[in-house]
């Protein structure tokens, strides 16, 4: 199981808000450190991976669960 350092909840916002509360979150972990992000907006399961391959981060999981979507990204 992947060690979380932090745990993002951006349920309930629409883009492209969830992209830039993972960036603001994870640009204070440290390099190796995970960020969990739990979000409902549809577009996150396009943009969040998209943003994490343009910035050098990487989506290591992404869970698509009944009422969210969970992301694992680590910095």
């Amino acid at each position: 199981m992947t060690a979380i350092a932090q745990t993002l909840d951006v349920r309930g916002l629409g883009c492209p808000m969830p992209v830039v509360k993972t960036r603001l979150a994870i640009d204070k972990l440290e390099k190796g450190q995970v960020l969990e992000v739990i979000a409902t907006d549809r577009g996150a399961l396009v943009d969040i991976p998209a943003w994490a391959g343009a910035t050098g981060h990487h989506v290591l999981e992404v869970r698509d669960e009944p009422d969210q979507l969970v992301f694992l990204v680590e910095n």
